[in-house]
């Protein structure tokens, strides 16, 4: 288990009086029985924790299981030194808010009535909003790009607009700390993106602490101050975002058996054609990405070259190509690497030259379209 540097006290100990939000032998399931034991989550204000891990691996269930959705099996949240079970659910309110997945269907609500409920904690018994109140409402609405819903029926809208508007709720509560179940699972990537920057808005500006949940691990790796990594019945791993995105890891976490994971790009590729290469894809800096994707999609197998080790295409390359020669990083290409590379596209039938212009390191790939040429090899 990770544990932050600066979170220690001068004996050398964890100090939870760091933490705003933290967990204690935590133990999670459903009907008494566990699924996950012994879960030590420990966020400070002004952070982002994220989970990421299989399907059904058990994220949900620690998220409702903190915001007492869930009973807890064992174990204690505390929140500002306070253990949250003894906490009223009003008093909770005040400090935290919830996003989840779950479905909700409000009768007769307004978009702009629904963002209201979040000022519950603090209007009277009766329920009557405030003019700061309903600026706040307002606020909110504006701040997730949602205020041309104000007037539309709830159960009406879209699920992406839905869960813009939920989120629009959870802010107008003023919380110390949001908890959101995959809040980018129904939305489009512009959407996706203004959620997480509203997210990173509110972490930097109000000093606010994020639990979430994400699926996208291209975006959890970008916006997340640590990941905690679900699988099986334990957290598998604790730590940054350097920490945990790796190659090796990933595979891992997920069990991939096909394709690949690129840790340097947060991206998958898909698994590469089989078979002898067709095709020699001339390319360098970025050119021949698309063209190894798009003869990876036909399932024509290819061969990439001559690529420096640094190079933006050789990790895209190395995924999909069936060869790849290349040279290392910052090197001229050496004699010896420029025959394997003619070795391999006399192979070929035809050859894809990517590149516009031939840089000084890159003459040798000038050298090997013109010798294709030479030899009569069909240029595409």
């Amino acid at each position: 288990m990770r544990l932050l540097a600066d979170a220690r006290d001068n004996r050398g100990e964890v100090s939870m009086d760091n933490f705003y939000i933290y967990t204690d032998h935590m133990t999670v399931g459903y009907n008494g029985r566990p699924l996950i034991r012994d879960i030590e989550i420990k966020v400070r204000r002004g952070e982002i924790l994220t989970l990421i891990g299989p399907n059904g691996a058990g994220k949900s269930t620690i998220l409702k299981s903190i915001t007492k959705q869930l009973s807890l099996i064992g174990g204690t949240v505390y929140l500002e030194q306070k253990n949250m079970q003894a906490m009223s659910d009003k008093e909770l309110s005040r400090k935290l808010s919830v996003v989840m997945t779950d479905r909700i269907r409000p009768e007769l609500m307004t978009c702009e009535d629904v963002v209201a409920a979040g000022r519950y904690p603090y209007t009277g018994r009766l329920g009557i909003l405030t003019d700061n109140d309903r600026k706040i409402v307002r606020e909110s609405m504006e701040l997730v790009h949602a205020l041309d819903l104000c007037d539309c029926d709830f159960t009406q809208i879209s699920d992406g607009q839905r869960q813009r508007v939920l989120l629009a709720k959870a802010i107008c509560q003023e919380p110390e700390i949001i908890i959101l179940d995959e809040p980018t699972s129904f939305l489009d990537i512009r959407h996706k993106l203004e959620l997480l920057t509203i997210l990173k808005k509110l972490v930097r500006e109000k000093q606010i602490a994020v639990i979430m949940s994400l699926h996208e691990l291209d975006l959890a790796q970008k916006i997340s101050d640590t990941v905690i990594c679900v699988h099986g019945d334990k957290i598998d791993k604790y730590g940054t975002p350097e920490e945990i995105f790796t190659d090796s890891y990933i595979h891992k976490l997920y069990g991939l058996t096909s394709g690949s994971y690129n840790a340097d790009f947060g991206c998958l590729e898909m698994e590469p054609p089989h078979g002898r290469p067709e095709i020699f894809v001339i390319g360098g800096n970025g050119s021949g990405i698309a063209q190894y994707r798009r003869l990876a999609r036909g399932g024509v197998p290819f061969a990439a070259g001559i690529l420096h080790e640094n190079d933006v295409d050789y990790e895209v390359a190395k995924a999909l190509a069936a060869e790849v020669v290349c040279e290392k990083a910052f090197e001229p290409v050496s004699g010896e690497t420029y025959q394997r590379a003619l070795a391999v596209m006399k192979e070929c039938r035809q050859v894809l030259c990517c590149l516009q212009e031939f840089g000084t390191l890159n003459q040798k790939n000038r050298e090997l379209l013109e010798e294709a040429k030479r030899q009569g090899i069909e240029i595409v």
